[in-house]
């Protein structure tokens, strides 16, 4: 064993013994990004290129600081984003939620899928449906403009770019008063906010303490903002479109309902995660 992976070793139990939930994943990832390599080369490093900034990184992960925010990515199926301080870190769990996305749309066979993300945070959901439907246009809306600093420049630094639009406002009245837009989309998608306020003391201290208000809590039950994308949904979509929200893995029950039939939804249904927890909703606008 190397030095490197020596010190690794050392790491995994602090990091185990801080509450970190993957402290050998973290302890690798970190070791990686300090010394440039691939984690499945970190067994290359030679004893006399330890770099002891390792520890420095591995105390702020020790303090709860996300692991994102250290190496200043974040990995999204396809995807590297550009993350840190004032944006949402995307979590593995929302992959499965553009899965179905992306099923969906290519189900329909339209030739060119009109896309709309709302609260798009690091853009790693409109940017992600832009890469795998190759011959969509993706709008995406987000609110808070510390945020939008890490969006703009994600989309900047993709090659998909010139089909994604970035529309800075609320979510919950996206293409309100703007004329040519209801009606049309195949496709609404959000990972919207979705936790109780009253929940804030039992959110994990790298949401809770790092990812912005904004983007974690929605009202007493935390349903607020799925019930505004509910209605902007029920405006945007033509006839057969599908919605897909995210919401918490308690919400189960709660969200297809908001998809009422009365409201011209169809099919609303609720999925699980890889995890097999009850982790997004859909539902489609009912034909005419």
């Amino acid at each position: 064993m190397n030095l490197l992976l020596a010190e690794v070793a050392q790491a995994t139990q602090r990091l185990a013994a801080a509450g970190v939930p993957s402290p050998r994943f973290d302890a690798e990832e970190l070791a990686a990004y300090i010394h440039n390599v691939k984690r499945s080369q970190l067994h290359t490093v030679a004893d006399a290129d330890f770099d002891a900034r390792y520890w420095e990184a591995i105390s702020r992960r020790e303090a709860r600081e996300p692991l994102q925010h250290i190496t200043g990515r974040a990995f999204f199926r396809y995807l590297e984003l550009e993350v840190g301080p004032g944006v949402f870190v995307p979590r593995p769990e929302t992959e499965s939620v553009v899965e179905w996305a992306i099923n969906a749309v290519r189900d329909m066979d339209v030739a060119e899928p009109l896309v709309v993300d709302l609260c798009t945070g690091s853009g790693a959901i409109a940017l992600a449906l832009a890469q795998e439907l190759p011959r969509s246009t993706v709008h995406a809306f987000e609110l808070d403009e510390g945020a939008l600093a890490y969006t703009r420049r994600n989309i900047a630094a993709s090659p998909d770019r010139a089909r994604v639009t970035l529309h800075e406002g609320d979510a919950t009245r996206a293409f309100e008063g703007e004329p040519g837009w209801d009606g049309r989309f195949d496709l609404v998608i959000s990972n919207p906010p979705y936790i109780p306020l009253t929940e804030w003391e039992y959110v994990a201290p790298e949401a809770r303490d790092h990812d912005p208000q904004m983007s974690l809590f929605s009202g007493e039950d935390g349903l607020d903002t799925i019930r505004g994308i509910e209605r902007v949904a029920a405006r945007l979509l033509r006839p057969g479109g599908a919605v897909v929200v995210e919401h918490a893995d308690t919400q189960g029950g709660q969200v297809p309902w908001i998809f009422r039939e009365e409201g011209g939804w169809t099919d609303a249904a609720d999925h699980r995660d890889l995890n097999n927890r009850p982790r997004f909703a859909t539902a489609r606008r009912a034909s005419l």
